[in-house]
């Protein structure tokens, strides 16, 4: 416990994200201060945010090279001169890939539902809510909608799809390879699921969504959200949650000519979000989804890599969709 093993972010990728875009360091271990508490970290959430924050400024800062490399977290806390929390307690926050960090406690957030840490680093948190607030919130499913959700066999696309078969809704998604589509359907009980990388997709989703669609949820943008806004419903809804087919490529494609005019003609509601925005209803959220995962009304996946050397291979291979559901690295 006298070093501090942390993975540095060392420059920005001029196009895919590749070894040389991250720095193994070690620093001295940090030293409290009042009012600060001394963390371990327990678990590392990769996610396609780590890519654009590489991009420039988003809704938080862009990333500088030296820097930790930032990444959401769940840890144990080891030491703590703040008052509200004490060795033992596990938390949250946003401390990066390192093994221990000193940090204010207004910044960590105490977890109190009891369950395994590989469902406290997505299903019962960040991931899981995104799910839930973006599409019951942002999307507004209705009994006998068809939804569509992109990037489908990911981490926020898994919880979506199952949380709009609970809402009682025709579920299309799509994902990159055959075996994920029907990985989809066997498993997570979507209706139909559409292989994006065999091509013709505006094709498939017409044949997948014969009534149209009702509720888009975007996670990818590119080609999808092209197709999709041609066959959305009058009145439709679409929850922007991000843009991965754009993130990990030297330059991002043009965003769709026929936005403005398909937003108009078919009154269509297009409203991107943060789950920040939603953080006052946390609570709330949390516990249904742990109940929906206690009564195995959903399944939560996780895809766990072991060892904190690791995270920057885990993190290629999620962009070359080598994941099934959340993908986390245990430290």
């Amino acid at each position: 416990m006298n070093r501090n093993h942390q993975w540095l972010y060392a420059k920005q990728p001029a196009g895919k994200i590749g070894p040389d875009t991250f720095e193994w360091h070690e620093a001295a271990m940090p030293s409290l201060q009042a009012g600060e508490v001394l963390v371990k970290t327990r678990m590392l959430s990769l996610d396609p945010a780590n890519r654009a924050w590489m991009m420039g400024k988003t809704y938080r800062d862009a990333l500088e090279p030296g820097q930790v490399m930032s990444g959401f977290t769940i840890g144990e806390v080891v030491e703590s001169q703040a008052a509200g929390l004490a060795p033992g307690d596990i938390v949250e926050g946003d401390w990066g890939w390192q093994e221990y960090a000193a940090l204010p406690a207004r910044r960590l957030f105490k977890r109190t539902i009891k369950a395994p840490l590989e469902l406290l680093i997505g299903p019962l948190s960040v991931t899981g809510l995104t799910a839930y607030f973006g599409l019951l919130e942002i999307g507004q499913p209705k009994p006998g909608d068809t939804v569509l959700v992109s990037a489908a066999a990911g981490a926020v696309g898994t919880m979506v799809g199952q949380i709009a078969k609970l809402a009682g809704c025709r579920v299309v998604g799509t994902a990159g390879g055959q075996d994920k589509c029907d990985w989809l359907v066997r498993e997570l009980g979507f209706d139909a699921a559409i292989d994006y990388k065999a091509g013709g997709v505006r094709r498939a989703l017409a044949v997948a969504c014969p009534k149209g669609i009702d509720v888009y949820f975007d996670n990818t943008g590119g080609p999808v959200l092209d197709a999709a806004l041609s066959l959305m419903n009058l009145r439709g809804r679409i929850a922007c949650c991000g843009n991965v087919s754009q993130y990990d490529v030297e330059k991002p494609a043009p965003g769709p000519m026929t936005v403005p005019g398909l937003v108009v003609t078919k009154r269509l509601r297009m409203e991107g979000f943060i789950v920040m925005d939603f953080y006052d209803r946390r609570d709330e959220a949390e516990a249904r989804l742990a109940q929906w995962v206690a009564e195995e009304k959903i399944k939560a996946i996780v895809d766990v890599i072991d060892g904190l050397k690791n995270a920057p291979q885990a993190l290629i291979g999620l962009f070359e969709g080598t994941n099934r559901g959340k993908r986390a690295v245990r430290v």
